[in-house]
């Protein structure tokens, strides 16, 4: 809070009230008119200045919230330790420059040109607005006991059946590959799948990646389980993973302590892929399981994001996932591998290659048609070959929950194109990649969006799902039920703005999220 004093004579004087995150923001008052009823922080501070500034008059005050600059400045390349850096980065972020000031809408023009001059601000960077700042303080609303103001608990569906429960997940995997479809269905499959390979005397070795783990982790647990059964623990840690770079340091301590060979990242890249490699020892030899994801290994969002789990023992994608970690853990100048699309080596031009195959495969008689499913669609060179895929006649349908710079619907260039958003009570964050191929139907999932940095500046994996019951479900099922959604969608007009769709006249509503519960 900005707070303005008039001294004795008569001259203004401001001066800086922080409200501290160790405070809520909300503070609960008795009302006769409600059980639950709050009070802003600022308001009480507002209210009781006198016994900040005893004595002095009050002229004004008014609250303002800062954001910083978060990106982090690290010489990679110079560093002698890399995680002392990072260490060092954090702390200093929060004197970094304010590149966000906001402000109630009736604050006066001599309190704002303060603030301005003061924390060094354009006032293009000034955002006005009309109610309380910093609105995911409402949160602790949310945490209140109030059940009839929140949806039903979801409860995910287990996987294996009740029927295998007590097979080894290990002897699943050998014989079909899993597809899994989080939230609704169980995260836990994917902590199972460490905790049995920790426990099993057979198992040999696992590397894995981690980008956002979280607190409390039980996959970190697993890791120093296995660590402490004998196991060979190899962890590609990413540091440079935005806000959570402190959890991050810690568990990396703890990592090392206990032996795990933990990697940081690579230099000028960062490690955004999700793939669990496990070396059992088994009658044949040694054979490799393998998970890949859409999302982290973060047991808290696999209940609040959508996302694909995928585990194999295919040998292919077994030997890539071996490659990918030689390149990660070690020197490697792998540029080719058997089954995954891998970023920045060969997945740009591997896609660009489908959307060409795709354009020259389309006919009248066999028609072309893409659909990607993405968070983020920023990629100047996939945007305009899928400009060039629309002109020549190619259907293709885009599922952005985000930042699209692709614009549908434009005369000569995106006529086949159709752009949609779906937000609802998960955040969606798979990522899927249909090719129609001439019939011959290709479907990659995996942890990257079509943005310069997922392509280019980070290390990504797409994988195959070759399973045709897989591939079935992946576009008949999951991919049309978000194009039948006629709750959670929004659609963008060739203006680049978004509208809402509605069912049609007579028709029931479709709410694809509730669809998808249903279905589990």
């Amino acid at each position: 809070m900005v707070v303005v004093i008039r001294d004795e004579e008569g001259q203004l004087l401001f001066a800086r009230v922080k409200l501290p995150d160790t405070v809520p923001r909300l503070l609960p008052v008795r009302s006769e008119r409600a059980k639950h009823c709050f009070v802003w922080i600022e308001e009480v501070v507002a209210a009781n200045l006198g016994l900040l500034f005893p004595r002095m008059d009050i002229a004004e005050c008014h609250a303002f919230h800062v954001t910083r600059d978060a990106e982090l400045v690290i010489q990679e390349l110079e560093s002698d330790d890399l995680l002392e850096s990072i260490e060092d980065a954090v702390w200093k972020r929060r004197f970094r420059a304010v590149v966000r000031l906001t402000v109630k809408a009736n604050v006066p023009a001599h309190v704002l040109d303060f603030l301005v001059e003061n924390l060094e601000i354009r006032r293009e960077d000034v955002y006005k607005v009309d109610g309380p700042l910093d609105l995911k303080q409402l949160m602790q609303v949310h945490e209140l006991d109030l059940p009839e103001l929140k949806d039903t608990p979801h409860t995910p569906a287990p996987w294996p059946a009740k029927d295998k429960r007590d097979e080894s997940i290990f002897n699943l995997i050998r014989n079909e590959d899993t597809l899994l479809h989080h939230p609704y269905q169980s995260f836990l499959p994917v902590v199972d799948f460490l905790n049995q390979a920790a426990a099993d005397p057979q198992v040999l070795a696992i590397k894995m990646t981690l980008y956002r783990v979280g607190r409390n982790s039980p996959i970190v647990a697993a890791l120093l389980e296995a660590i402490k059964s004998g196991k060979e623990v190899a962890v590609l840690l990413e540091l440079k993973a935005r806000f959570d770079e402190e959890s991050n340091i810690e568990w990396a301590q703890a990592l090392e302590a206990e032996g795990v060979h933990v990697v940081y990242g690579l230099p000028g890249l960062k490690v955004h892929c999700k793939v669990a490699l496990v070396l059992r020892r088994e009658a044949g030899g040694i054979k490799r399981y393998v998970h890949l994801g859409t999302g982290n290994y973060n047991a808290s969002t696999g209940r609040l994001y959508t996302d694909l789990s995928f585990f194999t023992a295919k040998e292919g994608i077994g030997q890539d996932a071996t490659d990918l970690f030689n390149f990660l853990t070690g020197y490697s100048a792998k540029r080719s591998f058997q089954k995954l699309l891998v970023a920045p080596i060969n997945m740009r031009a591997r896609l660009e290659d489908m959307i060409r195959r795709e354009i020259d495969k389309h006919s009248p008689a066999s028609p072309g048609h893409i659909v990607f499913k993405m968070n983020a669609l920023e990629d100047p060179g996939i945007i305009e070959l899928l400009y060039k895929a629309s002109r020549a006649g190619v259907k293709v349908d885009l599922i952005v929950r985000g930042i699209c710079c692709l614009r549908p619907g434009l005369t000569g260039v995106s006529e086949n194109i159709q752009v949609r958003s779906i937000l609802g009570r998960f955040l969606e964050h798979s990522r899927i990649f249909y090719f129609r191929n001439g019939g011959q139907e290709e479907i990659f999932c995996g942890s990257a969006d079509m943005m310069p940095r997922n392509l280019n500046r980070r290390v990504e994996t797409m994988f195959p799902v070759e399973n045709p019951a897989h591939v079935r479900r992946l576009k008949y099922e999951m991919l049309d039920a978000y194009f039948a959604d006629t709750v959670r969608a929004r659609v963008m007009d060739q203006d680049g703005n978004y509208h809402r769709v509605r069912p049609a006249d007579g028709m029931d509503p479709v709410d694809c999220q509730a669809w998808f519960i249903r279905r589990q």
